[in-house]
């Protein structure tokens, strides 16, 4: 094994590692501030979600397919194995899913400080958003889990 291949390795496995545990992370503290009701602690914590994803789940998004690209081609697996061509489509739809994900997290971190800062309520549209929030968290939470079997399996699907 190279050197360049145990890397590469190493920050995939990571930056999944940080991927799926910042969601999770996020997710279990969002929902948990959420069931408080407490504006305050729901302006903190959106405050926390929005950096969090910003820092480290973004960041693990680019090394994803960079690293798994990369692992690919050193190992001369054909771009055409099921497994990967369904990891692919996989990950296109999690970022489908967790993009409006970030734009609705950052909506809801504003609308909770404007809420504390003037002492009113969340507004209604804030029930909304956290309802498609957490509804578009489930399938990209259960697609990174079944990226995560793919990548450890290696099965060929027959697809078709």
């Amino acid at each position: 094994m190279s050197g360049e291949y145990v890397l590469l390795k190493w920050l995939h496995i990571v930056s999944s590692t940080v991927l799926f545990g910042t969601g999770v992370g996020i997710a279990y503290f969002f929902v948990r501030a959420q069931r408080t009701g407490d504006v305050k602690v729901i302006a903190a914590v959106a405050k926390d979600v929005v950096l969090a994803d910003a820092a480290f789940t973004a960041a693990a998004v680019v090394l994803q397919p960079l690293t798994g690209f990369a692992l690919v081609w050193i190992n001369g697996y054909a771009w055409t194995q099921s497994w990967i061509c369904v990891s692919v489509v996989l990950y296109v739809l999690i970022g489908c899913c967790w993009l409006p994900v970030v734009l609705l997290q950052v909506r809801m971190r504003d609308m909770a400080v404007v809420a504390l800062e003037t002492g009113s309520a969340l507004p209604p549209a804030y029930r909304s958003h956290y309802r498609w929030w957490f509804a578009l968290g489930w399938p990209a939470f259960l697609g990174v889990l079944v990226i995560f079997y793919l990548m450890i399996a290696k099965p060929e699907l027959y697809i078709g």
